[in-house]
């Protein structure tokens, strides 16, 4: 009985030794795996769960937001990324850069000097510029790619295209799909100004024309366009 006892004893240390050593390893897999922090407002999902503020986002998850909704992504000392209403994008990111692929609506994106940003679409890709830090939107909303900087430097290239993009400027690339905001806006734009902006926009032109040459005629009578100048007396 006792000899059996024995010989059981170190096959339940190994075991131990064994399970030990399992869950170390994963914890350490755990800690060593790079995490992002999520603020959620309204309707988020990560890799279509829900999602609430203070959940943990790993490389390589989609994250979407709803109607209304919004989230953030903040990302220790690389930056952070920004999803307005009704946005999706797969994000990934190491110790030395992030880059996301924009699926639907439109992001934010802050980053620090010396870490790479990017984020790709159907159109092209914005690169920043890593030397600097920067803050950038890309909007994809209106079927096109509509890249603003904020600050910094970012490029858009498409194709065989590169467009340097410096804070306060925008640039786009693609094709605006018929029934967005952004052909509505110029479609209503323009019937704004060729109906009647337009007639009132000439109608003030002409007015202050009007008004200069009545101003010049009734101060000394004199019309002077070049040349000679010509004196119209009513008497003499």
């Amino acid at each position: 009985m006792i000899s059996r006892t024995w010989s059981r004893t170190p096959l339940a240390l190994c075991l131990a030794i064994a399970v030990l050593s399992t869950y170390s390893m994963v914890a350490l897999a755990a800690q060593d795996k790079m995490a992002a922090e999520l603020t959620a407002s309204g309707e988020v999902s990560v890799d279509g769960a829900k999602a609430i503020t203070g959940a943990t986002v790993f490389s390589g998850s989609t994250i979407t937001t709803g109607q209304n909704s919004s989230a953030i992504v903040s990302i220790g000392k690389l930056g952070r990324i920004e999803l307005l209403p009704n946005s999706s994008l797969k994000l990934t990111f190491s110790e030395t850069g992030m880059t996301g692929s924009l699926e639907a609506g439109r992001v934010r994106v802050t980053s620090a000097a010396g870490s790479t940003s990017s984020i790709t679409t159907k159109d092209g890709a914005v690169v920043a510029d890593n030397t600097q830090s920067n803050a950038y939107m890309v909007d994809v909303e209106c079927g096109n790619t509509i890249v603003t900087a904020q600050a910094g430097r970012v490029e858009l290239r498409a194709g065989n295209e590169v467009k340097p993009v410096a804070a306060g400027q925008e640039a786009t690339a693609g094709q605006a799909q018929p029934g967005t905001r952004c052909t509505r806006l110029r479609t209503e734009g323009m019937r704004g100004i060729s109906g009647g902006g337009l007639a009132a926009l000439l109608l003030a032109a002409g007015g202050a024309i009007a008004a200069a040459i009545i101003a010049a005629t009734s101060s000394n009578n004199d019309l002077n366009f070049g040349g000679t100048p010509v004196v119209i007396s009513p008497t003499r």
